[in-house]
């Protein structure tokens, strides 16, 4: 599960959105509206692109009355934060590049835009793969979490931040909770169907085989340099009095 993509026009590569999930929401787990609106902005971005909760919209709604809208509101504004400082990173640049060039030697030298795009999608699901392995039993925290809080009543809000519906919204946060897609992240053959499913996505030919052979490399790239990947960026759960409350 995750988002789509763009095209970036300075350098006409297609990228993929975030999809780092679990490294968004990791150090919030004790603020269960906070976590979901961590991962809000990349939901909207799988379920209708059309609609965007940027700091513009998300702002306001820190001074709500309600206290979960409040933490839902503080959730997707520290997504975009975090989102910013991680793709501006010295190291996001030259571990995208490393693994870019991996995937475009495991592609026969393909000169278009897939390896590329492989490049960032790699980087953002490995992430998630090194913090998981990292805190497994946090992931399951993390799926806890996502069920104890109204889908619906998530969908209300994001629709009313945004001024428009978000009526899809809801669906899709019950459905990723119920797929567990990020522990397939671990598995190598299982990493390869989640990156499939992506390729259709965008409409990418499927990858071949041959592919999952650069994946341990790929993983020892990004967890050597997890601190790097992520500095600046909250990783460790925080003990502070609940926002919620």
């Amino acid at each position: 599960m995750g988002a789509v993509g763009r095209c970036d026009p300075a350098t006409r590569v297609f990228r993929p959105n975030a999809m780092n999930y679990f490294a968004h929401a990791l150090p919030f787990l004790d603020e269960p509206h906070f976590t979901v609106g961590s991962g809000v902005p990349d939901w909207l971005m799988v379920v209708d692109r059309r609609i965007r909760v940027r700091t513009k919209h998300a702002e306001p709604f820190l001074d709500d009355s309600n206290p979960r809208v409040r933490s839902l509101a503080g959730g997707i504004l520290q997504h975009i934060r975090d989102d910013d400082r991680f793709h501006r990173s010295r190291a996001f640049a030259e571990i995208s590049l490393r693994l870019t060039v991996l995937a475009r030697d495991a592609l026969s030298g393909e000169t278009n835009f897939r390896p590329s795009f492989l490049g960032h999608l790699l980087l953002e699901l490995l992430v998630d793969a090194s913090l998981i392995a990292q805190w497994p039993g946090r992931l399951d925290r993390y799926y806890d979490v996502l069920e104890s809080v109204d889908a619906g009543w998530v969908a209300d809000m994001v629709g009313r931040m945004a001024s428009r519906p978000a009526t899809k919204l809801g669906p899709l946060i019950s459905a990723f909770h119920r797929e567990r897609v990020l522990s397939d992240y671990l598995e190598d053959g299982k990493l390869m169907a989640r990156m499939n499913q992506v390729m259709r996505r965008v409409r990418l030919d499927p990858l071949p085989d041959a592919l999952g052979c650069i994946l341990p490399e790929a993983r020892t790239l990004v967890s050597d340099r997890i601190d790097d990947l992520l500095e600046g960026i909250p990783v460790e759960l925080e003990n502070r009095t609940n926002p919620e409350t």
